[in-house]
């Protein structure tokens, strides 16, 4: 078996040498829909990383209260996200819950300042697109962000709203060099307001949502004097046990009901938000695409089939003379039928191999600028190389039954 298997590979490849243009042609095609597939299938992974990432930065035990309620709507497109703002929550009713909510978890408050800021210190500056933000001592800990140089803000610092603040990893490199140690106690300006750095937290990255890193972080009370007290704001909660977040969502938002007297027959005028909710809201627009890619090389590979399919039906009339002398010779039908398949299927599986390597070398071009890592879509290889073989079963099967049915008397005759 393993000799006529080697037998038959050999007879391939020879005929494949000698039919180069036209077998590199329809295995370029073959590429191309595997590619296609591939690639596209292999960002969208990349796509999914960076967007769970975005949403899930804070932990999957944790959700925030904010003044926006999140629905989905569908369009011509699909489904779309929409916020409907409702009325602002207040720093009053925010503190008023963190009071209230006896719920084990840890309750932050936080707040957005501005996010076309610019960091000054000494003669470098950043981009004016850096988001300042208010919070609490127990941000860091509900954000799961730690600090790679200084300290957290003390009680006094929050409580007396000082000109502190801790520096995202991104701006402490741009303005200090790289050296962020150097960024501990040194005198930045955040718009035209002098603080005292304090802090600068590890790297986060960057995804398709935000920047991670151009983050700067102010005393909420602090935030409340320079960017106006009356902006809305957001109340962050982290479950100890993550297998309580949805009963401690639905407390969070009785409590704030009655916080903000909705009446009890009424919706809810805020939003209770959890991370892992929102990445799977953001992902049903992403099973469009995946089912578009999925069309695009379907698609493909049935114009790569019948490419074959022609080929191979080619190739049986010319060696027409040469299945006639094997089968004089004692060939059986089942041998020639095989022949045929072998290579049928090495021209689809070589078109499959390049169309997967380079697939996965387009698709990560996505992964790297939304660095999400090098991703490797095992299953979508598999299948892409399952289908190959398939196209080249179905492309070769009639050819090969063809010349498998070739009377050896008339072959030899055929000019």
């Amino acid at each position: 078996m393993a000799n006529n298997f080697l037998f038959n590979t050999t007879l391939a490849y020879r005929s494949i040498r000698t039919n180069k243009l036209r077998t590199g042609i329809t295995v370029g095609i073959i590429a191309l829909g595997i590619m296609a597939l591939i690639g596209i299938l292999t960002a969208i992974e990349g796509l999914k990383a960076s967007i769970y990432s975005s949403f899930s930065g804070m932990g999957a035990n944790t959700f925030q209260i904010t003044n926006e309620i999140l629905k989905k709507r569908r369009g011509g497109g699909g489904i779309n996200i929409t916020s409907v703002d409702q009325r602002s929550i207040s720093y009053r009713d925010a503190v008023d819950f963190k009071k209230r909510f006896s719920f084990p978890a840890t309750v932050g408050i936080s707040m957005s300042g501005t996010s076309v800021a610019t960091v000054r210190y000494a003669s470098e500056k950043t981009n004016p697109n850096i988001h300042v933000m208010g919070v609490d001592d127990r941000y860091l800990t509900i954000s799961s962000t730690t600090l790679a140089a200084g300290r957290n803000f003390s009680v006094t610092e929050i409580d007396n709203g000082g000109y502190v603040c801790l520096l995202g990893n991104g701006i402490a490199k741009k303005l200090f060099k790289g050296k962020i140690g150097n960024a501990i106690n040194a005198l930045v300006s955040v718009g035209y307001v002098k603080y005292r750095v304090i802090g600068v937290a590890e790297s986060k990255g960057s995804s398709m949502i935000s920047n991670l890193d151009n983050n700067v972080f102010v005393p909420l009370q602090n935030a409340r004097a320079v960017y106006g007290g009356d902006k809305s704001f957001v109340i962050s909660v982290r479950v100890d046990n993550v297998a309580l977040i949805d009963i401690a969502a639905e407390e969070a938002e009785g409590t704030f009901r009655i916080i903000r007297r909705v009446p009890l027959n009424a919706e809810s005028n805020f939003g209770v938000n959890k991370n892992d909710n929102l990445a799977a809201m953001v992902m049903e627009n992403v099973t469009y695409v995946t089912g578009a890619a999925l069309f695009i090389g379907l698609i493909t590979l049935l114009g790569a089939a019948i490419g074959l399919m022609n080929i191979m039906l080619v190739s049986v009339a010319e060696r027409t003379r040469e299945i006639g002398v094997s089968k004089a010779l004692g060939a059986r039908s089942s041998s020639i039928r095989r022949q045929f398949l072998t290579e049928s299927v090495m021209i689809s599986l070589a078109g499959g191999l390049i169309g997967v390597i380079t697939g996965i070398l387009i698709g990560n071009i996505v992964s790297v600028l939304l660095k999400s890592g090098f991703i490797v879509p095992w299953m979508w290889i598999s299948i892409g190389i399952a289908s190959c073989t398939f196209v080249g079963l179905f492309s070769g099967l009639y050819p090969a039954a063809r010349a498998a049915r070739l009377d050896p008397i008339q072959a030899l005759r055929y000019e």
